[in-house]
C-alpha cells in the first residue's frame, strides 16, 4: 500500500507509524457503501501485518460527522431489486465490526460529529474511542423500520443499567458525556485538537502498546460535561427493566417529569415491529457470550427485513420522500403478533463466517 492511496471513497495513508483510514464522503456524512467496507477491511489487514505501523486511526472527512451509518438508500434500492447487495453489505460490514473488536494493534476512532448506526460499528468496537464536543451518537434504526445492528445488541446491553435499552428503542442521539456513560466511548478531546492526536500517534515508536496510546490520549483529553442518561438513570432503569414494549410504555406513562414523557412520545413514533424486535434482540444480547453470537443473530434479522414493509416505508419517509411521516404496519405495538417477531429470529442462511 502506498501512502495516500485512495480506494473509492476511503483514503488510506501512513503518517509516521500511524496507519490512517479516512472516510471520504463528506456530502453523504461519510455513509458507508460496500466498496468502502472492503477498502477499510483491506487496509486493516495490511496495517496489521506492517511492522512499521504502531497504531491505526479511523476518522471522517468534512466538518459534520465521522460516519452517519450505512447508505440506506442503496440498501433500499437493493432490497427492491432483490439483487443481493444488501445481504452482502451486512455480511461484510459485520465481519469488519468483529475484526475491529479483535484488532491486534491499538485502534483509535475519532468520533467527531455525527456517529450513527454503522459509524458506531466502526468506532465503539475499537479499543480507543474518542468523542468531542460535536459528537452526536445514535442507533436510530427503530425510526426507519429497522433494528440496531453492527453488534449493537452486544454493546448496548453492557451499558449501565437500562441505558442501552433506552438508546436502542428510542433511537435518540446523545452527546459526548452520554456516550462515555453508556460505555460506547472512552475519552473526550476537543475537536480542535484532533490533528494533535494523529500527529502524536504518528510519532509513537514501533511496537507501542495500548497503554502507551492510552497515556497519549489521556494527556490530550478534557473533562466531559454532565450525562443526561446518568441524571435520569433511575427513571430509565425503572421503565426499561421490563421485557415487553407494552410494559415499558405503561411504565413511562406512570413516571413524572418531561424526560419520561418525551421518551414515550418518541417511542410511539417508532415502528412497532422494530421496537418489539429490537427489545427481543437486546435481551438476547444480554445473555450472549460473545460479539460473534450477537452479529450472527442480527444478520438473520437483517435478512428477514428485506421482506418487512416497515423497512421500505421507514426509508421512504426518511430519505426518499423525506416527509418524516411513516405509516407503520401494523400501527401499534399491541397489533404486532408474536409469530411475526419469531419470523425475524431465523438463523441466517448461509450463517455469518468470521
Amino acid at each position: 500500500m502506498q501512502d495516500g492511496e485512495r480506494a473509492g471513497d476511503v483514503i488510506i495513508e501512513r503518517r509516521g507509524t500511524a496507519g490512517v483510514i479516512r472516510l471520504n464522503r463528506p456530502r453523504a456524512l461519510n455513509s458507508l457503501t460496500l466498496p468502502m467496507i472492503r477498502a477499510i477491511t483491506e487496509a486493516l489487514h495490511d496495517f496489521a501485518g506492517d511492522s512499521e505501523v504502531a497504531s491505526v486511526v479511523a476518522t471522517g472527512e468534512g466538518e459534520r460527522g465521522f460516519c452517519a451509518g450505512g447508505d440506506i438508500r442503496a440498501l433500499h434500492e437493493s432490497a427492491r431489486a432483490g439483487d443481493g447487495l444488501a445481504g452482502n453489505f451486512w455480511r461484510e460490514e459485520f465481519r469488519l465490526n468483529h475484526m475491529i473488536a479483535a484488532y491486534p494493534k491499538p485502534y483509535v476512532a475519532l468520533m467527531d460529529g455525527i456517529t450513527m448506526g454503522g459509524g458506531v460499528g466502526l468506532s465503539s468496537h475499537g479499543r480507543h474511542r474518542i468523542v468531542t464536543e460535536r459528537t452526536r451518537l445514535a442507533m436510530p434504526e427503530t425510526g426507519i423500520g429497522y433494528v440496531p445492528d453492527v453488534g449493537a445488541t452486544w454493546l448496548l446491553p453492557r451499558a449501565p443499567g437500562e441505558a442501552g435499552t433506552w438508546l436502542g428503542l428510542t433511537g435518540l442521539d446523545i452527546g459526548a458525556a452520554d456516550a462515555i456513560h453508556a460505555r460506547l466511548a472512552d475519552l473526550q478531546i476537543a475537536s480542535s485538537r484532533l490533528g494533535e492526536v494523529t500527529d502524536a500517534l504518528s510519532s509513537l515508536p514501533r511496537g507501542s502498546s495500548s497503554s502507551d496510546v492510552d497515556a497519549l490520549l489521556q494527556a490530550l483529553s478534557e473533562p466531559q460535561g454532565e450525562s443526561r442518561l446518568r441524571q435520569n438513570a433511575a427513571v430509565i432503569d425503572r421503565a426499561f427493566g421490563f421485557d415487553s414494549v407494552e410494559e415499558i410504555l405503561a411504565a413511562l406513562a406512570g413516571e413524572e417529569g418531561e424526560f419520561a414523557a418525551e421518551t414515550r412520545r418518541v417511542m410511539l413514533t417508532r415502528s412497532p415491529t422494530s421496537l418489539k424486535l429490537a427489545l427481543r434482540l437486546l435481551r438476547a444480547g444480554r445473555r450472549s457470550a460473545s460479539l460473534a453470537e450477537c452479529l450472527g443473530r442480527e444478520l438473520g434479522a437483517c435478512l428477514q427485513m428485506l421482506d418487512n414493509p416497515d423497512f421500505f416505508e421507514g426509508i421512504r419517509a426518511a430519505v426518499i420522500d423525506k416527509d418524516r411521516n411513516p405509516k407503520w404496519s401494523p400501527a401499534s405495538v399491541e397489533a404486532v403478533e408474536a409469530a411475526r417477531i419469531k419470523h425475524f429470529l431465523k438463523p441466517a442462511e448461509p450463517p455469518l463466517s468470521l
